[in-house]
């Protein structure tokens, strides 16, 4: 994130809680994502699993309402083969 946050004009604010925490009455009263999530503005890119770099690139460029960015090349033998 800390490299996205240098591309892009965002502020990133990271939570970090013991996992206990998150069990909570308190903590789903609060109507947040099931931890680890990834929020950007409102939008839940991710609840409950890691984050795709992408996945998170695209809705970083949504809140922005910039284009979202192209998908990465493939690093596969066959996609160096047949470019």
């Amino acid at each position: 994130m800390p490299r996205l946050g240098e591309k892009y004009v965002v502020e990133i604010e990271v939570t970090s809680k013991p996992p206990a925490k998150y069990n909570t009455d308190e903590y789903f009263e609060l109507d947040l994502p099931v931890a680890p999530a990834v929020m950007v503005g409102e939008e839940i890119v991710v609840e409950g699993t890691d984050v795709n770099e992408h996945e998170l690139e695209k809705a970083i460029c949504r809140q922005l309402g910039l284009p979202e960015p192209e998908p990465p090349a493939k690093k596969g033998l066959l996609n160096k083969l047949f470019r």
